[in-house]
């Protein structure tokens, strides 16, 4: 009978025989997910699989609260994850994590997603990369008869842009100042200040992609594309506003920092404190 239940949970058809509970959580590199046992047991001959039903709780690895641990990249994790819960694979533009996710995707014995993830070498013996099925039916190309490559349309019918592979690689930073009163009795809520402007530093040319009309270039409105500039600001006064033009141009924060001053209304040190804040977040586009 027991023989029986642990094929049944093995094979997927149903958990009512598995020593493990319907909701398990893991705790991978310090990340904790919560996830189905059906789940973890999605591909067949994973690594994952063997553990959760050729294996019994008490044979497995645990932290201090009972959570099953897993030694590996707790962030790259969320899309091995993704992977199981459907067999498909969908990865944010401008990727980085590409190489270190098929790791992942070796360790985890996934093969076709591992498969998904490698580079393929053309005809040519040169290297384009492949990042998900699902990426490459988005924006995949082809070949007319006279040699001219077409964009294949997207599930959703947009077309892909043939300028993205184009953009030029660089730098943006991004910073503001802000200040905020606290009273005097320190529960109370702060009083926040409107930021007053929103500077942009980096190279001319991507400055202006990027922002384009609301980019206010009459302190430097002559500067030559390829130099750089830390002159400019924005119309507007929304760091969302900015951060989401940033991604819609490939662009991902890799840096932030920050400084901050205290400084009294009056000589009264019971009156309210003023803080004063610059902040910069620091761009880049591959």
């Amino acid at each position: 009978m027991a023989l029986a239940d642990t094929e049944r949970a093995a094979s997927g058809c149903g958990d009512s025989g598995s020593p493990f509970s319907e909701i398990i959580e893991l705790n991978v590199g310090g990340q904790v997910y919560v996830t189905r046992h059906k789940t973890l047991i999605a591909v067949p001959d994973s690594l994952l699989w063997n553990m959760f039903s050729k294996k019994s709780p008490k044979e497995l690895a645990r932290d201090s609260k009972g959570r099953f641990f897993l030694d590996r990249d707790g962030f790259l994790f969320r899309y091995i994850l993704d992977y199981l819960r459907d067999l498909n694979l969908v990865l944010p533009d401008y990727f980085p994590e590409k190489s270190r996710l098929q790791r992942e995707a070796d360790f985890f014995l996934l093969r076709d997603l591992a498969k998904r993830l490698s580079p393929r070498v053309s005809k040519d013996n040169s290297i384009s990369e492949e990042i998900s099925q699902s990426d490459t039916e988005d924006g995949a190309q082809c070949c007319s008869s006279s040699g001219e490559p077409l964009h294949a349309l997207s599930a959703s019918g947009a077309m892909r842009s043939p300028s993205l592979d184009s953009r030029k690689s660089g730098y943006i930073t991004v910073g503001y100042r802000g200040s905020y009163t606290i009273g005097r009795d320190i529960q109370t809520d702060a009083k926040f200040r409107r930021v007053a402007r929103i500077t942009v530093c980096g190279k001319t040319s991507l400055a202006k992609e990027v922002f384009g009309e609301t980019l206010n270039e009459s302190r430097d409105p002559d500067r030559p594309p390829e130099r750089y500039t830390s002159r400019y600001y924005l119309k507007y006064n929304f760091l969302e506003q900015a951060f989401d033009k940033l991604t819609e141009a490939g662009f991902h924060m890799v840096a932030c920092s920050s400084t901050g001053t205290c400084a009294y209304t009056s000589n009264d040190p019971n009156e309210d404190k003023i803080w004063t804040s610059y902040t910069e977040y620091v761009f880049c586009r591959e």
